[in-house]
């Protein structure tokens, strides 16, 4: 089965090479010449453009930024068109609901088909194989796309039949993730005012009813001067941008979603865009003025 995949990314080039040990045939196309050597290091093919690297693929996976950059891919650069008549699209990327859905309809449009299926699980998940995965898609369409998926994640929910219902669970899931480093943040920097040490208050936390997938993963990068990156703040922008935009269209109240955004959006103000999500503590203590113990 040939797998055309653009985007290899921090995410994107494990994935692709996941699915080259899993034995798919994977051509993949990127703008850094970087990626397109360590997918050919892998065992994959280099394409010069996404239109080579979905040229008669079986399968196009797309693990782009955001909608606007599936649309360029697939309608501008002209890979929908090079696919094979009975492909599938998979769009991976985290995207708005009302966006996957209205890509959907214009790759159906075209008689080939689509599966709406973000991802959790970052680069660590992307790298061991583990993503959690969340597709929507009719379930003839989902059948035939799972060997891919099960390629790149060991936690595949089929989530709904229509294009949307996927990029709606992945929202939810943004929406918790967000508000969940948020109040990490807030509650590490109320304990560095009162001089408390941060790796004690992680310890008690940690093992308490206060405790959180985020506040385990995120709160002891939030004690460290440069932690390396796994999510970037501005991802969260970009991404709480996209849970309030899901509220307002189905008038669903998110305060908190909304607060939470706003501290990321003032942590990419101070420069901190490009780092480590967990840097978000920053604002805090910027507001505190407190320093990490």
């Amino acid at each position: 089965m040939i797998v055309g995949f653009v985007g290899l990314g921090a995410m994107g080039l494990p994935m692709a090479q996941n699915l080259v040990r899993r034995q798919f045939r994977v051509r993949g196309f990127d703008m850094r010449a970087e990626a397109l050597q360590a997918l050919e290091k892998a065992g994959g093919a280099a394409a010069a453009s996404a239109r080579e690297a979905a040229d008669g693929a079986d399968a196009l996976v797309l693990m782009v930024v955001n909608a606007a950059q599936a649309e360029s891919v697939l309608f501008e650069a002209g890979a929908l068109d090079a696919l094979g008549p009975q492909a599938t699209v998979i769009l991976m990327a985290t995207c708005p609901p009302a966006a996957a859905s209205a890509i959907a309809a214009r790759v159906a449009a075209t008689g080939r088909r689509f599966v709406d299926a973000p991802v959790s699980g970052g680069v660590v998940g992307a790298t061991a194989g583990t993503l959690t995965i969340m597709a929507a898609a009719p379930q003839d369409v989902f059948d035939a796309a799972k060997p891919v998926l099960e390629a790149l994640g060991d936690k595949i929910f089929h989530v709904g039949l229509e294009p949307g219902q996927g990029a709606t669970v992945k929202t939810v899931n943004q929406l918790m993730c967000g508000v969940h480093i948020a109040v990490a943040a807030e509650a590490m920097a109320l304990a560095e005012k009162a001089g408390i040490d941060g790796a004690i208050v992680l310890e008690i936390l940690g093992g308490s009813a206060a405790s959180s997938w985020m506040l385990k993963d995120r709160g002891p990068r939030m004690l460290e001067d440069e932690p390396r990156v796994t999510s970037a703040v501005d991802i969260f922008v970009k991404d709480l941008g996209i849970v309030l935009d899901a509220g307002r269209a189905s008038k669903t109240p998110t305060p908190l979603a909304a607060l939470a955004h706003q501290l990321f959006v003032s942590a990419s103000a101070q420069g901190l865009g490009l780092k480590d999500d967990s840097q978000v503590v920053s604002v805090y203590r910027a507001l505190a003025g407190s320093k990490p113990n």
